[in-house]
């Protein structure tokens, strides 16, 4: 079998076990949005707020797209996704899993002495531990530990090595959000609302609009990594004025162009600002 349709026969493959699957283009993100479906014109789906399949027989967004139907997957226009697929993506949650992954040396270091151990694959940088029970997928829990479970894909590389065994409580953990007390309630930060529009009581108007082109000249250079750059950008970004109320809906906005602008869609823009403040409890 050719290079070319070997995503798509491992696809296949991993759909007869019961494991949604999508194609994944360069830089291991989803194909973008049909005409049809662009800047959501197809409703809510996109959002990503209605847990469940995509209704576009397109390849348009991310892990609702992610199907174990064969007939879908070799036909238009899926066939032409996989055509240029570089490698295979699929929906933890959707086949009952968890997937935590863990992104450096120091984060398997913590797994080994905190987590169960359990079916291993071994990544570029790190590793994924997967377990059998879904839960809501969060970036970031800890230094290089990302959940993706339900709502979310991850890349499949190989069946990996050693025993599946049940989600632990210690990764259920991860994703609660304690109570933060030096968080005020007027604070709060949403996508892509404004999270207020006074001036930042401790930096000027120009210090945050040169905090803004920083931002935007960072996700403009990067070359790789592109989920990693924007999320921490992101991440960088609230950590200084997310408190504050100075960020308005035009500053959200430039920072999901430039992210748009090397390939994110909008809803991974949406993701990652809404993990960026979770990281923060805001």
């Amino acid at each position: 079998m050719s290079e070319t349709l070997r995503p798509q026969h491992t696809a296949l493959s991993l759909a007869a076990s019961g494991v949604p699957v999508l194609p994944l283009r360069r830089g291991k993100v989803p194909f973008g949005n049909c005409p049809a479906c662009a800047d959501n014109a197809c409703g809510g789906r996109p959002n990503m707020k209605i847990p469940g399949p995509c209704r576009c027989p397109g390849v348009c967004h991310a892990w609702a797209a992610a199907t174990t139907d064969p007939t879908v997957i070799v036909s238009p226009p899926w066939a032409a996704a996989w055509r240029r697929a570089v490698c295979v993506g699929y929906h933890p949650g959707g086949a009952g899993l968890t997937v935590v992954d863990l992104d450096d040396a120091d984060a398997i270091a913590w797994a080994r002495t905190t987590l169960p151990a359990t079916r291993t694959v071994p990544t570029t940088r790190g590793e994924h531990w997967i377990y059998r029970g879904a839960m809501r997928s969060v970036n970031a829990v800890r230094p290089g530990v990302d959940i993706k479970s339900t709502m979310a894909y991850a890349r499949y590389l190989v069946p990996g090595t050693g025993t599946m065994v049940e989600l632990p409580d210690a990764v259920r953990a991860l994703a609660v959000k304690g109570p933060s007390p030096a968080r005020p309630a007027s604070h709060a930060v949403t996508v892509p609302a404004r999270s207020g529009g006074g001036q930042c009581p401790h930096r000027t108007p120009a210090y945050l609009d040169r905090g803004i082109a920083m931002a935007e000249q960072r996700i403009a250079e990067t070359r790789s990594a592109v989920h990693a750059t924007v999320y921490r950008t992101f991440l960088a970004v609230l950590s200084t004025h997310g408190r504050c109320g100075c960020l308005t809906d035009a500053h959200v906005a430039r920072l999901f162009t430039a992210a748009q602008a090397k390939g994110e869609t909008a809803r991974h823009c949406a993701d990652a600002w809404t993990n960026a403040r979770t990281r923060l409890e805001l």
